[in-house]
């Protein structure tokens, strides 16, 4: 079948690649999910991205379920599963194997060298995740106001990041922002 003509095969062959180079998690592929998603596949608009995701961080339940959303919303049920599977069967085997070899004993010094070096990279994949849904919410003034503030409390104290996306919320229905 032509991953072209068929979504479900279009979504596992997307969330499997993209599984195998998303160092930190899902929410560290949220550019490149954006990027296929809504530029590359037109499978959704920039607002419906940013719904799906804050959709997927209010919802209890791992990060993944972003890529959950996606694939329900492109086809369905059948979509669903198989952009999830695709998006966590991959890295799970991925991570049993690079796990097994690193519990072998060594005198190598390269796994604590890539490990090391994966905490910068995956940390700068989190603020492009951040600046990607900034840029695609932030509309107005006010909500990239909002947005700034959200995050200097975010980062100052140590405030539950759901009562400040509840504040977000109830802002935006009000109709403020």
């Amino acid at each position: 079948m032509n991953s072209e003509s068929d979504p479900v095969w279009a979504l596992v062959w997307t969330f499997g690649l993209m599984s195998l180079f998303a160092v930190g998690g899902a929410n560290a592929a949220i550019p490149e999910m954006h990027r296929v998603a809504v530029e590359v596949q037109h499978w959704m608009s920039d607002k419906q991205f940013s719904d799906v995701f804050a959709i997927s961080q209010l919802s209890p339940g791992p990060n993944v379920l972003i890529v959950t959303l996606i694939g329900y919303s492109v086809a369905g049920i059948p979509g669903a599963l198989a952009s999830t599977l695709a998006m966590c069967v991959p890295t799970a085997v991925l991570a049993y194997w690079v796990s097994r070899m690193l519990r072998r004993p060594t005198q190598s010094r390269w796994p604590s060298i890539i490990q090391r070096a994966l905490v910068p990279l995956s940390i700068g994949l989190m603020g492009a995740s951040a600046l990607i849904l900034a840029l695609t919410s932030d509309r107005t003034w006010a909500a990239g106001l909002v947005t700034a503030a959200t995050a200097a409390l975010a980062f100052a104290t140590r405030l539950h990041p759901l009562w400040l996306l509840l504040a977000g919320g109830i802002l935006g229905f009000a109709g403020l922002i």
